[in-house]
């Protein structure tokens, strides 16, 4: 007879009966009840009335029984705290029975009840089972100690568990070493700041070794826990990789998933010449393509982390294309995603059978999946540009089959096909106009509009193309709405004198009948344009194109670095980082991978910069027409508002992300004049870099008076025109950086030479190789009038985003108010990032000097300078750079110096100089050699100034 019985009782005493039943003296009748109360509890019946009963049957040697008691006791000793406490006893009792089973048993169930009174009696005997000579009961006792901290952790603390724990990770039995490393691996978690898990070589030889032994889900939590450990040098890294590949062969895909998590971290800190890593690669495809034989569900957590994979490191999976190919019983989910990884993975070797499968797809009867194929056709043309000839012929096949949907597809990607490879393809544009009358979505209206603009000299009707657009004006979406507007812009600056009214009738239609300020705002502007400057117009309307790049659905970099820390998790299949999903008081820690470099001195070291940079030239930053015209009213930029809303005043601005997803969001690819741009999108959340440089931290954020007093800081250069006026609406801004008392600040002249009164200023830097930003919002008190001209000085600090910038010292800034938003660029002498700590002791600078490859050493030399030795150290000790030692040689004063720069690099210099002669050589180390050119470059301007 089955225990469905125990589920059919409806009596109306049940509950007494089941007391008397509970005190019986018969073991049988006993078990009978207490399974009878289990059951009435499973339904979600209320049985704590009988609490003191159900305890009392603890007393007992049969293993079934006392299960189903502890089962009892986890449900009710929540609601029942006080009656709980009763059982305390028979858990002390029982963790010293000899049986090993119900010691573990009575541990688990000691971590599974959350009761605050009873957690301190549980403390001895959570601490006997730690040291218990069972293997079975020291693994479960330290899976009670993560509970216990959960519930409270200063108790765990006091009481010396975490330490034990710590010892637990070196125990004989690989499981017990597995649970210490998950319980250890999950306290940490909630606090980042302990450093419970304080690996070392020795004690990851343990966890290899416990690798091989322990249970699937015990390799995951050692796997895990290794992908948190940083290798002190690529040999460690070697090694560990070598012990962690034969897990990539596991038949559970959890295993091989943390496997390769581990690998691909360790691999960033491999040569790519060693031939270690050439076979490690070789290893790594054959799993990945084995989790694709796997149920569909899995197949697709699998694809969504190989699509990390790919974007890091394409290489492990160039050869295995078949495998992405859709089959045709796939569900849409993982056809989609195939489909994202075979363009990807498409290159000059592979393009024919990418063709040809993807013009198959395009046949299908899934019309979500024959959008896609079409769209990966043209991302195909624009990744490979041999393809592209194929490509357009193979777009052309499809749009001859007159598939409403397939058409459509077919021109949105033509039009970018025809924005990467200009004057080249446009013979097909008479066939594309043969399908005006069929297009009935948006963005393929949009796109055969833009085509028609852009190309209306080769089209000897364009006008009457545009003007059957134009019949049903009011009824387009503001996307199609935008694209006339700016098309018939186009042709009448192609061709004035035929299509005078047009224009006049799309302008009236965009400004005086239309509610769509984005829409208001572009007709308005063209109008001005057009009729105070057609010269001006022809620059701003038909400006040449940036051509589109091949990815622009690629991760960014930093991110895709953080999300190849997490594969096999839930970040990995949303590609997102933890922090954007995981609410809650827990703790998430940003991860990153591994410097590659062998240097421990910065860990973001910048990329080489161009050896001679001339200072002088600005480097540009253009962001493209569509990103600037699409939104221009939308500057109250912040996130989507979801408290009250923020207030516009210039000080809160400062707070406020100007740019969205920062200035690199302005490179994006627009065709000109589509006004969908998500200007005021958050950004993602981008990972905190380990290791971005800190600053002189909080100390300069307040510091507002920087410039007050009279002390001698550092070389100031003459302030030079940044900004000039025509560039931006008539707001003219100069500027210097200074250096004084640790403190970095800007140094900006601000003049209105427009016509109008400028208010709400706000500035915000790009991320920058040295993390520079403002450490206050921008302060002009006053609205800045016609012919006015205003001082500031914003404090800097360094504990903004870190990304290497070409050159290194370039920053990037916007400036906003009421007007617009302006973009430029200059360039920061390195100077200001010296800081007043940078004098090292001599046999530190002699160890260092030492330690420090030949390689790394770089020489200049410095002209016409007629200063001595004693000048020299002067002047540049008022610059942060520190002279340690000076000697004579030969007749040549040496002069040996140090300086570091706010994110922890040093640099260390010889300078020889040869009395009479104005010639000085220089020569410097450091372990970042791309800073030693613009260390040159600030000696010089110290020097000579």
């Amino acid at each position: 007879m089955t225990d469905s019985k125990y589920f059919t009782t409806t009596k109306k005493g049940e509950i007494f009966e089941l007391k008397a039943e509970l005190n019986s003296d018969k073991k049988e009748k006993k078990k009978e009840a207490v399974k009878k109360v289990i059951a009435s509890m499973t339904v979600g019946k209320d049985v704590s009335a009988l609490f003191p009963d159900v305890v009392n049957c603890m007393q007992t040697d049969n293993l079934e029984l006392k299960k189903l008691v502890y089962l009892y006791l986890m449900n009710y000793a929540k609601s029942q705290p006080d009656m709980a406490i009763m059982a305390v006893n028979t858990f002390v009792k029982d963790c010293e029975d000899p049986n090993p089973l119900i010691r573990a048993l009575a541990v688990r169930t000691m971590g599974c009840i959350r009761v605050d009174k009873i957690t301190e009696y549980l403390c001895e005997p959570l601490r006997k089972c730690l040291k218990d000579e069972d293997p079975y009961v020291r693994k479960t006792a330290a899976v009670c100690v993560a509970k216990l901290h959960d519930i409270n952790a200063q108790l765990v603390e006091d009481q010396g568990f975490l330490d034990t724990l710590k010892d637990l990770i070196s125990d004989s039995n690989p499981m017990v070493v597995a649970n210490a490393v998950a319980a250890l691996s999950e306290i940490a978690e909630s606090h980042p700041s302990s450093n419970l898990l304080d690996l070392n070589p020795q004690s990851i030889n343990k966890l290899l070794t416990a690798l091989n032994e322990c249970t699937e889900w015990g390799q995951i939590f050692i796997l895990d826990c290794l992908a948190n450990y940083t290798p002190k040098d690529d040999r460690e890294a070697q090694s560990i990789c070598e012990r962690v590949t034969p897990r990539l062969s596991h038949a559970n895909s959890a295993v091989v998933l943390s496997a390769v998590k581990v690998l691909m971290k360790f691999m960033e800190m491999l040569s790519k010449d060693l031939d270690y890593y050439g076979t490690l690669l070789k290893k790594l495809a054959p799993p990945l393509v084995t989790l694709l034989s796997a149920e569909p569900e899995l197949q697709y957590v699998a694809l969504r982390n190989i699509n990390l994979i790919v974007q890091k490191r394409p290489e492990i999976l160039k050869h295995e294309m078949k495998v992405f190919f859709v089959k045709y019983n796939d569900p849409i989910y993982v056809k989609l995603e195939k489909l994202d990884i075979m363009i990807r993975l498409a290159s000059q070797a592979n393009i024919a059978q990418v063709l040809a499968e993807l013009k198959e797809y395009a046949t299908e009867v899934d019309v979500d999946f024959v959008r896609k194929a079409v769209r990966a056709i043209g991302r195909c043309a624009i990744k490979v540009e041999q393809s592209a000839e194929r490509c357009v012929s193979t777009l052309l096949d499809l749009i001859q089959t007159k598939v409403n949907y397939v058409v459509q597809e077919a021109i949105v990607v033509i039009k970018d096909i025809f924005r990467k490879y200009p004057n080249k393809y446009e013979s097909v544009i008479a066939t594309l106009c043969e399908n005006l009358d069929s297009l009935d979505e948006p963005e393929a209206r949009a796109a055969m509009i833009w085509i028609v603009g852009e190309y209306a000299e080769r089209i000897d009707n364009a006008d009457e193309l545009l003007e059957s657009f134009l019949e049903g004006f009011h009824d387009e979406s503001t996307q199609v709405q935008l694209q006339l507007l700016t098309a018939i812009v186009k042709l009448f600056l192609k061709k004035p004198t035929e299509t005078q009214e047009l224009v006049q009738q799309v302008l009236s239609l965009a400004t005086q009948d239309s509610d769509n300020p984005d829409l208001r705002d572009r007709g308005y502007i063209y109008w001005r344009l057009l009729s105070t400057d057609p010269v001006a117009a022809k620059e701003v309307v038909l400006a040449e194109k940036p051509l589109i790049s091949e990815e622009t659905d690629l991760i960014e970099p930093t991110l895709l670095d953080e999300l190849i820390c997490y594969i096999g998790t839930l970040a990995s299949v949303y590609h997102k980082p933890p922090s954007a999903f995981v609410e809650g008081g827990r703790g998430v820690v940003h991860k990153s991978l591994p410097p590659r470099t062998a240097s421990n001195e910065s860990t973001e070291s910048p990329e080489t910069a161009p050896a001679g940079a001339p200072t002088g030239e600005q480097p540009d930053v253009i962001p493209t027409q569509g990103d600037l015209l699409g939104d221009l009213l939308n500057l109250d930029l912040g996130p989507p508002v979801s408290g009250p809303p923020l207030a516009t005043s210039s000080v809160q601005m400062g707070a406020v992300d100007l740019l969205g997803g920062g200035l690199d969001s302005l490179m994006g690819d627009e065709p000109e004049g589509i006004g969908d741009t998500n200007f005021g999108a958050p950004p993602p959340a981008a990972p905190a870099r380990v290791g971005a440089p800190i600053g002189s931290g909080l100390s300069d954020l307040f510091d507002l008076t920087s410039g007050v007093g009279t002390l001698s800081g550092s070389y100031v250069a003459p302030k030079t025109v940044w900004l000039p006026a025509m560039k931006a609406k008539g707001l003219e801004i100069s500027g210097t950086f200074t250096r004084q008392v640790g403190s970095i600040s800007m140094d900006l002249q601000l003049t209105n030479k427009a016509l109008q009164v400028m208010t709400d200023f706000a500035i915000q830097f790009n991320r920058n190789s040295f993390g520079l930003a403002p450490a206050a919002p921008l302060q002009v008190h006053a609205p800045l009038s016609p012919n006015q001209t205003v001082e500031i000085s914003l404090p800097l600090n360094t504990v903004g985003s870190v990304m290497k910038m070409d050159p290194l010292n370039n920053l990037q800034v916007a400036v906003k108010n009421n007007i617009d938003i302006f973009y430029f660029s200059t360039l920061y002498p390195l100077h200001i990032l010296f800081v007043e700590d940078g004098k090292m002791d001599r046999q530190m600078f002699l160890a260092t000097w030492k330690d420090i490859p030949n390689e790394n050493e770089a020489q200049f030399q410095i002209r016409d300078c007629s200063l001595n030795a004693e000048a020299v150290s002067t002047k540049l000790q008022s610059s942060n750079i520190f002279t340690i030692a000076k000697r004579n040689v030969e007749g040549q004063d040496m002069l040996y110096q140090s300086l570091k720069l706010t994110n922890g690099i040093w640099v260390l210099a010889e300078l020889r100089i040869q009395p009479g002669n104005p010639s000085f050589m220089l020569s410097l180390k450091c372990r970042a050699p791309e800073v030693s050119q613009h260390v040159y470059q600030a000696y010089e301007t110290i020097l000579k100034n």
